[in-house]
C-alpha cells in the first residue's frame, strides 16, 4: 500500500482547490495529474496533430476518447512512480467505459491509501446543476463560451459509476469551505486507518 491520497471527481468539483490545502495539512507534496500526464502521454506516442484534428473534425468528445488509453497508462505509472503525496486527478482519469481500462485503473488505485471522490452533494442532478454552473462561468471566462458538449461530458462524469467504484470514500462539499472539506477528509481518513 502506498501513502498516496488521490482526489477524483468531475470538472469543477474542487479537486485542485482542495488538494494543495490537504497536502499542507497532512504535510505531503501535492501533484496535479493534469501536469504529470503529458510526460507519460508523450512516451506512449501521444500525437498533438491527431488530437487537434479530432477536435476540429469530431469535437471534444473524440479528443476525450483518444485520451483514454493514455489516461490508463498515466494512472498506472503515476501510482508506480510516486508515493507519500496528494494527487488530484483530471476528471477523465477516473471514468472508463472500456472494462479492461477500468480494471487496470482499479488495480493501480488499490495500491493507494485513499481515493477520495469529491462532489457537491449526494444528489446527481443537484451536483450536475452546481458543477455545470461553475464550469460555465469558468469556460466563459477562459474561452468566451461554454460548449454544450463539455457540459454534457461533465454530466456524464458525475453520473458515471466508475468514480464511486474507484473511491474509498466520498466527501460532499456543499455548504463547506475548502478548509472544512479538508478537515472532513482528514477525519474520514483517520476512521479508516
Amino acid at each position: 500500500m502506498k501513502n498516496i491520497i488521490i482526489l477524483i471527481g468531475p470538472m469543477c468539483a474542487g479537486k485542485s482547490t482542495i488538494a494543495p490545502l490537504l497536502a499542507q495539512k497532512v504535510n505531503l507534496p501535492r501533484y496535479e495529474m493534469d501536469e504529470l500526464r503529458w510526460k507519460y502521454y508523450r512516451e506512449n506516442g501521444y500525437d498533438v496533430d491527431t488530437s487537434n484534428r479530432l477536435v476540429e473534425e469530431q469535437g471534444m468528445e473524440a479528443l476525450f476518447a483518444y485520451w483514454k488509453p493514455f489516461e490508463v497508462d498515466a494512472v498506472e505509472r503515476v501510482v508506480e512512480d510516486y508515493d507519500n503525496c496528494v494527487i488530484d486527478f483530471g476528471a477523465g482519469h477516473s471514468v472508463y467505459e472500456n472494462e479492461d481500462h477500468f480494471k487496470r485503473v482499479a488495480a493501480a488505485l488499490q495500491r493507494c491509501a485513499h481515493v477520495i471522490l469529491i462532489l457537491p452533494t449526494a444528489d446527481e442532478e443537484e451536483s450536475t446543476e452546481i458543477l455545470n454552473k461553475r464550469l460555465t462561468t469558468l469556460l466563459e471566462h477562459e474561452v468566451g463560451k461554454a460548449e454544450p458538449a463539455v457540459l454534457e461530458l461533465n454530466k456524464y462524469f458525475i453520473q458515471h459509476p466508475s468514480n464511486h467504484q474507484l473511491a474509498t470514500m466520498t466527501v460532499y462539499t456543499q455548504n463547506k469551505t475548502p478548509e472544512e472539506t479538508c478537515q472532513t477528509i482528514i477525519s474520514k481518513m483517520k476512521e479508516i486507518e
